[in-house]
């Protein structure tokens, strides 16, 4: 679908903090990280300037900030745009939502990343389906931080929960990248530990066991076997216990 410079993986960098890599100011050109001068570079004719004070929003919240970095997601300079959706994650506000769900159209995958993991972080039921359609269609690095993404619809209810639990396991079954299957892994589990015992999460307990036992990649059966200790299902433990007394992980 997308076809950019974010299309193979960086695994270390990718699966931390994406806020670590946006190295946050404490001081812009001599001037202290201070909220009002903050908010008037936000208005600077020079995109580094804008680029830096939304970059200081990604660790300080102030409402203030929010209608000028919902602008910012239609910035010409890409750099700014990804900053922008990074410091909305952080000061999230009811308003941003729709600006947000309409920047995953954007054509640079880290400006989509970045939309994904504010999504995320909205807890919003509206952004369920758009974070579906990313895990599912974009390119490796936004499914992976889409999968992750999904897990905080533990926030928002039952029927969300059931909602993204199918399409994480289905990319969980046949994603090619194996960082995008773990993280579809640790997301599965951490959704059936806000479930009831019930067919949906028979459903999901037998997809982390088949992933345990069945995954070519060893990194993503152990994630597989991770969430199904932290669920703590008997079912699957016993059969984890079982696997590895025949000497299978």
């Amino acid at each position: 679908m997308y076809d950019d410079e974010l299309s193979t993986l960086d695994l270390e960098a990718e699966l931390q903090d994406p806020l670590d890599s946006l190295d946050v100011p404490t001081d812009t050109a001599g001037v202290q990280a201070d909220p009002e001068e903050l908010l008037v570079m936000l208005q600077s004719p020079t995109a580094q300037q804008r680029m830096l004070a939304a970059r200081a929003f990604c660790e300080l919240e102030d409402e203030r900030a929010v209608p000028r970095l919902i602008e910012l997601l239609e910035d010409p300079c890409p750099l700014v745009r990804v900053s922008a959706a990074y410091a909305l994650g952080r000061n999230f506000a009811a308003i941003a939502l729709p600006p947000l769900i309409q920047r995953l159209t954007d054509w640079n995958g880290y400006v989509r990343k970045g939309i994904v993991w504010a999504l995320g972080n909205s807890r919003a039921p509206e952004a369920l389906d758009p974070l579906i359609d990313a895990l599912k269609t974009d390119i490796p690095a936004v499914r992976l931080w889409a999968a992750s993404a999904l897990a905080q619809m533990t926030h928002v209810g039952y029927e969300a929960v059931v909602a993204a639990i199918a399409p994480l396991i289905e990319v969980m079954r046949r994603d090619p990248i194996a960082a995008v299957r773990s993280n579809c892994a640790w997301a599965v589990g951490q959704l059936c530990r806000e479930l009831p015992s019930n067919v949906v999460y028979a459903t999901a307990i037998d997809a982390l066991i088949e992933t345990f036992a069945e995954d070519d990649d060893l990194g993503v059966r152990e994630d597989a076997r991770s969430a199904i200790l932290r669920v703590g299902d008997p079912r699957g433990l016993q059969t984890i216990e079982e696997l590895e007394q025949d000497g299978w992980f």
